[in-house]
């Protein structure tokens, strides 16, 4: 294959991947969570949770794929691997099977956590002037601001 030459340095372009790849691992770690609270809710709100968990890691199935692609892109080897994922991810597994209330307490931290990881790697993207990932990183943080938006009203 060519040398990349896409206006982004080298340097830039590897530290834009690294941020990239934990936003990956969280946004995949995120992911399993809200698949496994699919299959998993019970109680009054089932249904509405249910379906909830399950537009969720839905959307992120998709974004997962989307970053990955991005880091490939920037002709770096995207994680792919549950080790990696545990190791750079900033959302942690949850043990056993919570009730409803904590799974929408843990899915809004989640999202909460996966905006200030997208935040700290947008500043990266910014400084290589590597508009595609910033775009994608922005478009990110819009989608779980508004996600953890809506988990935080089931709790009041």
């Amino acid at each position: 294959m060519t040398q990349i030459d896409i206006g982004i340095d080298s340097e830039s372009r590897l530290k834009t991947a690294e941020g990239l790849k934990k936003l990956l691992a969280d946004s995949y770690t995120l992911y399993l969570q809200s698949h496994n609270f699919h299959w998993n809710v019970q109680g009054q709100h089932f249904r509405d949770l249910h379906l909830m968990f399950e537009e969720h890691y839905t959307e992120l199935a998709t974004a997962v794929d989307e970053i990955a692609e991005r880091i490939r892109t920037l002709d770096v080897a995207a994680p792919g691997t549950f080790q990696e994922f545990a190791r750079l991810s900033a959302v942690k597994e949850v043990d056993g099977v919570p009730c409803s209330s904590e799974m929408v307490d843990i899915l809004t931290k989640g999202h909460e956590q996966v905006v200030k990881t997208a935040r700290e790697v947008l500043k990266l993207a910014q400084a290589a002037d590597d508009e595609s990932s910033a775009a994608l990183i922005s478009d990110r943080m819009r989608i779980h601001e508004k996600t953890a938006w809506m988990l935080r009203t089931l709790q009041k």
